[in-house]
């Protein structure tokens, strides 16, 4: 946790690293900076309050409303919730046959797990509930508002650089018309091109870092590390034949990407790869 908290004082620090420039180039730092800060508690109090209804509404969940719709999910949500010692949480479901599944919800007392129609048909029964044992995880150490602060911050933060940059290209603003404006415009233009990118792989970082906590501690939930490590990979071997169209923005919330399992390029995926994620639950279960 120290690790994610130090990774989301530099992404607010970036975020307000974007507005001093803004505002040394358009000559009043005051105004830009405090623009930054109102954006930044903007988006964090609409994360925390209406992240989990936009996660619904962008990947097509439905919540259920009675255990009939779903017994089998409801049975394996309910008996791991009563293990972990919180509320069961809502249940939703995703009209799709590619096996996968997320959480979100800023507490336990709002959380709802989210599957796949295809989880119960491509997993075995232990498989599933190493799964949603992850999703459990994230719920209890509230990995989900801390993933939705990430990218909101990060989000903000580009945003705003790309309203500086059409600026930029139109000539617009500059309270600085003296000899060095070209050189402060070009200082302003590399900033606004790499804070982004700086901010989006700190986003990442969080998001994988989050993923490998999930897995043991999803894993001693449910007492099955050796199941999902088999649920892992047998969702991203289907995930790469078979890609979920999804908002990019909900990419990092599901257990495996659904866009096209694991990048290669870990650095710039939201997933650890999966094969060093299998390792470490097999790890897990050789010590057990």
């Amino acid at each position: 946790m120290i690790r994610e908290t130090a990774l989301m004082a530099i992404l607010t620090a970036l975020f307000l690293a974007v507005g001093y420039l803004v505002g040394l180039y358009f000559g009043d730092v005051t105004t830009f900076l405090t623009l930054a800060l109102v954006l930044a508690a903007a988006a964090n109090i609409g994360s925390y309050f209406f992240s989990d209804k936009l996660v619904l509404a962008m990947t097509g969940a439905k919540v259920l409303r009675d255990r009939s719709q779903s017994p089998v999910v409801y049975e394996v949500v309910e008996g791991l919730s009563q293990k972990a010692g919180i509320p069961t949480p809502k249940i939703a479901v995703v009209d799709t046959p590619v096996p996968n599944a997320f959480a979100t919800g800023r507490s336990p007392k709002n959380a709802v797990v989210a599957v796949t129609s295809g989880l119960e048909q491509n997993l075995s029964r232990d498989e599933m509930e190493g799964v949603i044992g992850h999703e459990i995880s994230h719920v209890l150490d509230r990995d989900i508002l801390i993933s939705a602060m990430a990218a909101t911050i990060a989000g903000a933060i580009s945003y705003l650089a790309y309203i500086t940059q059409w600026n930029l290209y139109l000539g617009q603003g500059g309270g600085r018309r003296d000899r060095d404006s070209g050189a402060s415009a070009l200082f302003l233009l590399l900033g606004i091109i790499l804070v982004p990118i700086a901010a989006t792989m700190i986003r990442l970082a969080i998001s994988r870092s989050r993923e490998y906590i999930a897995d043991l501690n999803g894993a001693k939930l449910s007492g099955k590390p050796l199941a999902l490590a088999s649920a892992l990979q047998r969702i991203e071997a289907i995930a790469k034949r078979r890609p979920i169209r999804v908002n990019p923005s909900t990419t990092s919330l599901w257990i495996i990407s659904p866009v096209s399992g694991t990048s290669i390029f870990e650095l710039f995926s939201t997933h650890p790869a999966t094969q060093k994620r299998v390792q470490r639950l097999h790890e897990m279960a050789g010590r057990a």
